[in-house]
């Protein structure tokens, strides 16, 4: 009755059917169509971020060897002309800067191979791993100097380094007996055992990532693509 009414018969309902299903095909097509772009999309976006996190891991790694090597160069050459300029403390301050320049520069390249952006997690992560890598290397290899090759040498900067301490000491009128106790202990302690190392280089590393914070975040640039 309602089909008569509407002039709704089997050639209109045929043509009707056939619209409806070629609506559903083409409905269809183009949601697939939006997957797929998506899919697409999603799987372009993770390729370049994993692009560059490897770019980043290999910028930090050449850098945190550079420093490695820099810093072992300088501990043997230190050992080579006069053992006691590894007790210098402008030596020291020297090496630290040293460190934090790497890492400064690990950072700004890691930065140019993207464009000139590195969110805080990128420019920490530059900055940790090459100063971690250049720790590492320098330690191994005091370790070996001192501890392997020549445990003399290592005797030798205990008495530099007790005879500088009595005298900072004595500059700051420290008590006779407060002195004696921190000898004794100092000589006590066999600071390239691996124990003692381990602890130092725990100690520069907690010291080198608190200002490799404050590097993250004073060249940290966010990508406004990326957000």
């Amino acid at each position: 009755m309602l089909f008569i009414l509407f002039n709704f018969g089997s050639a209109n309902l045929s043509i009707f059917y056939k619209c409806t299903t070629l609506f559903n095909i083409f409905y269809f097509n183009h949601k697939c169509n939006v997957l797929v772009s998506l899919a697409t999309n999603l799987s372009a976006n993770k390729n370049e971020h994993n692009i560059m996190e490897k770019s980043l891991k290999s910028i930090a790694t050449n850098y945190g060897l550079y420093l490695g090597v820099a810093l072992s160069l300088i501990t043997v050459l230190a050992y080579a002309i006069n053992i006691e300029l590894l007790t210098n403390m402008w030596l020291g301050i020297f090496i630290m800067i040293a460190i934090i320049v790497f890492g400064i520069i690990s950072v700004a390249k890691t930065k140019q191979a993207q464009d000139g952006y590195a969110s805080f997690k990128q420019a920490f992560k530059s900055y940790f791993i090459t100063v971690l890598l250049g720790l590492l290397i320098s330690t191994v290899v005091s370790f070996l100097l001192f501890n392997v090759i020549d445990t003399e040498a290592a005797e030798v900067l205990k008495q530099k380094t007790i005879e500088q301490t009595v005298n900072m000491l004595e500059g700051f009128n420290t008590p006779t007996e407060v002195i004696d106790q921190t000898v004794q202990q100092i000589e006590s302690q066999n600071q390239y055992s691996i124990g003692n190392v381990l602890k130092g280089l725990a100690g520069y590393l907690v010291l080198f990532s608190v200002i490799g914070l404050i590097v993250a975040a004073a060249l940290k640039k966010n990508n406004p693509n990326a957000e």
